[in-house]
């Protein structure tokens, strides 16, 4: 039985039984998942996915990075030294404010970076958060991976590796234009981030408990966020730009399967702050044996329900890289409870995008909302092409 699921039926799911081996729909009928198939190396054609970014940005080159990820790979060259090749192209365009040189900064004007990469034939993986400095973190990152025994390493402690292995450290890595939507953003609000709970008392002519002060520090930072937001509404930031992040995943034709994702995390974030990019089994997972997912959108959404390891497991029992994809959009839609979280309809006020690559060289673009940024970059033996995100949801997260 064909295990392709149509998204509204997902709507009406009440259930996922990875470990049964069922996935209900309904109370009056099921669908069996069958069991992974094996793929031989002669059957897989080469292929590599990315978000939007890997297609729109060249900085000045011939290749873009899916094209560069592609041409690599069919050439002999190691599948995982492609892709951070392919990402490398946008993370050094000044243009691509999502990830990279001139991304986006924290709230501080720091830019802060994250990425990790996993190996699939070696099982081998590593990442990096939090770094400053290096405007290509995927090869800090694929560096960790390579020459230590951790799988992450964290903001100075990974900048000193990274100086230890002769990257270039920079001061600052704001472009003009990453700088002038920061001011912006800083017009647009109180420049005080935090107030100290000593002025809050004497502003306010009370003494609030601990919780109050926590309630209304989680207020101010639902007013950065949605100062950010009506940004991006206006068109001063690119959605994918605001959220950040590329992910860039391939097969090569002897089937080995990696990725790589890599960002400056949300624009305007609290310091420190790390989101799905760099955490295994949340931005990226890589199986060798059965595929491999990564995302864009809202990390913290990402994280909770560690949604990329879920998607290979998912497809490890048999499903479509697109089924797989939409099961773990309905989890998360599920999960978000929080009326902070809901827009006007009861549904989440975010996107969250998934790109999606099984053994077989099968692949899907899936989102929460398929508006706004509502393409994904695809590179094959035909080249490069923009192909259309598949929505779980109608409208757009605002609404």
């Amino acid at each position: 039985m064909d295990t392709k699921i149509n998204r509204r039926r997902f709507l009406q799911a009440t259930a996922v039984g990875v470990s049964t081996g069922t996935m209900t729909l309904d109370k009056r009928s099921t669908i069996r998942i069958k069991s992974p198939q094996v793929f031989t190396p002669q059957l897989v054609k080469p292929v590599v996915i990315s978000d939007s970014s890997g297609y729109r940005y060249r900085n000045g080159g011939p290749y873009n990075a899916v094209e560069r990820a592609f041409k690599g790979i069919t050439e002999g060259e190691d599948t995982l030294e492609a892709l951070i090749a392919g990402v490398n192209i946008p993370e050094l365009d000044p243009e691509e404010s999502g990830i990279g040189y001139g991304g986006l900064p924290n709230a501080d004007g720091v830019v802060q970076l994250d990425s990790c990469c996993m190996h699939g034939p070696k099982k081998w993986a590593g990442g990096v958060a939090g770094i400053e400095g290096v405007r290509t973190p995927s090869m800090v990152a694929k560096s960790v991976m390579e020459l230590t025994d951790h799988h992450l390493l964290t903001g100075s402690g990974a900048q000193q590796f990274a100086r230890q292995l002769g990257f270039s450290i920079e001061d600052d890595l704001n472009t003009e234009k990453s700088r002038d939507l920061w001011l912006e953003w800083k017009r647009r609000i109180d420049p005080q981030h935090f107030l100290d709970p000593s002025k809050r008392k004497k502003l306010e002519g009370s003494s609030p408990g601990r919780d109050d002060i926590g309630a209304k520090m989680r207020s101010r930072a639902n007013e950065f966020y949605r100062v950010g937001l009506a940004m991006v509404d206006e068109g001063l930031i690119e959605e994918n730009s605001f959220w950040g992040t590329v992910n860039c995943d391939g097969i090569s034709p002897s089937g080995d399967i990696c990725g790589v994702t890599t960002t400056s995390g949300l624009a305007w974030k609290i310091p420190g702050r790390v989101g799905d990019s760099p955490i295994l089994g949340a931005g990226l997972y890589v199986d060798g044996d059965i595929g491999v997912a990564g995302s864009t959108g809202r990390g913290e959404a990402n994280l909770y329900n560690l949604s990329s390891f879920l998607i290979v497991e998912y497809m490890r029992q048999g499903m479509a890289p697109l089924d797989a994809g939409m099961g773990a959009l309905q989890r998360i839609k599920d999960n978000t409870v929080e009326g902070r979280l809901l827009n006007n309809r009861g549904l989440p006020a975010f996107n969250v995008r998934f790109f999606i690559l099984n053994k077989k060289g099968d692949f899907a673009g899936v989102a929460m909302y398929g508006s706004q940024e509502s393409t994904y970059a695809v590179c094959t033996d035909n080249g490069s092409e923009e192909m259309t995100l598949e929505g779980l949801l109608d409208g757009s997260p605002n609404e």
